[in-house]
């Protein structure tokens, strides 16, 4: 397993470590990642029967849970908490999935006149693509500085869009370990977003 998360946390009930990452404790949310997966992974095949994207869609609800551990109220259990945000991230891949229906913006029907849209100018103010051009330097910089064992697979996946297996292959590890490091390597950079800029990361950036 391609793990290196704290042993101390190890009998650490969920709770705890709950409260440790509302804090700001990366590892303690690490090892209720690594508790819960096999549970998480059985619930997302569960509804989405394909084992690819029920890791897919794992990983996406991992950090969902990640970006809103702070909202988290522990009357219930964090195992329950997960099990809901897995099941709505498959929900949302099936509804995605299954929409096919294509929109012709051109063609009117019969019997009623063409609708005109008008789209808005999506063109970049000079005051965004200044903005732009800073966040991408921050980031750049705070990429450069994870650790080459996941820059590596986070360059891969996240810049270069290369699918998941490819990113293994070219790496030599197994798609459960990339998926893995992908993770830790995202939950890097959101820390190191959060000491640059505050807990609202690059978004700070362009206020």
């Amino acid at each position: 397993m391609d793990r290196i998360y704290n042993p101390v946390y190890a009998g650490v009930p969920d709770s705890h470590l709950v409260s440790l990452a509302q804090r700001g404790d990366n590892e303690a949310f690490g090892e209720l990642i690594e508790r819960h997966t096999a549970m998480a992974k059985r619930m997302a095949y569960s509804v989405l029967r394909d084992e690819t994207n029920a890791e897919d869609e794992v990983q996406n609800a991992f950090w969902k849970a990640y970006e809103h551990i702070g909202q988290f109220q522990q009357d219930a259990k964090f195992s329950t908490w997960l099990s809901r945000i897995v099941v709505n991230e498959c929900l949302m891949r099936l509804r995605k999935d299954r929409r096919v229906r294509l929109t012709y913006l051109d063609d009117g029907l019969d019997g009623e006149e063409t609708v005109t849209l008008d789209l808005p100018d999506l063109a970049p103010t000079p005051e965004s693509a200044v903005a732009k051009t800073q966040v991408g330097a921050v980031l750049r910089e705070e990429i450069r500085k994870i650790p080459t064992l996941l820059r590596d697979v986070f360059i891969l996946r996240e810049m270069q869009e290369l699918p998941m297996q490819e990113v293994a292959g070219k790496l030599g590890i197994t798609v459960a370990a990339a998926k893995s490091r992908l993770l830790r390597a995202r939950l890097e950079l959101r820390a190191r977003l959060d000491r640059h800029c505050g807990r609202q990361g690059a978004a700070t950036l362009t206020a």
